[in-house]
């Protein structure tokens, strides 16, 4: 992925096709992207977070500083405990996009959110893994998410935004639903369905 390969989990060449090209979207722009998962989240005390990882499959940029190299027991697979690199992600405002197939179109779901340092350090996650607070709330982002029937793979990135995402989208005439600070749940919903009427009438026309 440092070299700008497209790549995701178990077969998900969606997502993967998704990194390659936000990859190449984001060339020469400070921050990085990167395959993600949703690994577990935070619910308190304090504020909700997302702690992203994906076994040993999170790029390198970006980290907040030179990645440790380590080697842990996998405990799957029956391999040899695996040399790994482990990180934090580098704190500061990303998106994190997802991409589903609904049937007869694409669909994407964009999450503003902020990457942030973790309170304290997580030594029994010997993994590159990343910390962030969604827009505009955990339980907002998290209900409209699956409203919106969005991934658990998605392609995590502090060097594009809302912008170039929707740029792409219109490109390629592709839906794209965004969730930021101004969603609420009634509003998602509507939204969902208008896109849902639109791209019915317009496949036909």
């Amino acid at each position: 992925m440092a070299d700008g390969y497209g790549f995701a989990g178990e077969g998900d060449w969606k997502t993967a096709m998704l990194l390659r090209t936000l990859k190449v979207a984001s060339q020469g722009l400070s921050g990085g992207t990167s395959f993600m998962d949703d690994y577990t989240y935070h619910l308190g005390p304090g504020t909700p977070r997302v702690l992203g990882a994906h076994m040993l499959e999170i790029c390198p940029s970006i980290a907040a500083g030179t990645p440790r190299i380590e080697i842990h027991p996998l405990g799957i697979g029956g391999r040899e405990d695996p040399v790994r690199m482990v990180f934090d992600a580098a704190p500061g405002p990303g998106i994190v996009v997802g991409m589903s197939d609904m049937g007869d179109r694409f669909r994407l779901v964009l999450n503003e959110i902020d990457v942030v340092e973790a309170d304290e350090p997580l030594p029994n996650l010997p993994v590159a893994r990343a910390l962030w607070e969604p827009c505009p709330d955990l339980l907002t982002s998290s209900e409209a998410w699956i409203m919106a029937g969005a991934p658990h793979h998605t392609v995590l990135s502090t060097a594009l935004s809302t912008e170039e995402v929707a740029d792409l989208a219109e490109l390629a005439r592709t839906e794209l639903l965004v969730i930021d600070e101004g969603t609420t749940p009634r509003r998602f919903r509507r939204e969902l369905r208008w896109n849902q009427a639109y791209h019915r009438l317009a496949g036909a026309l």
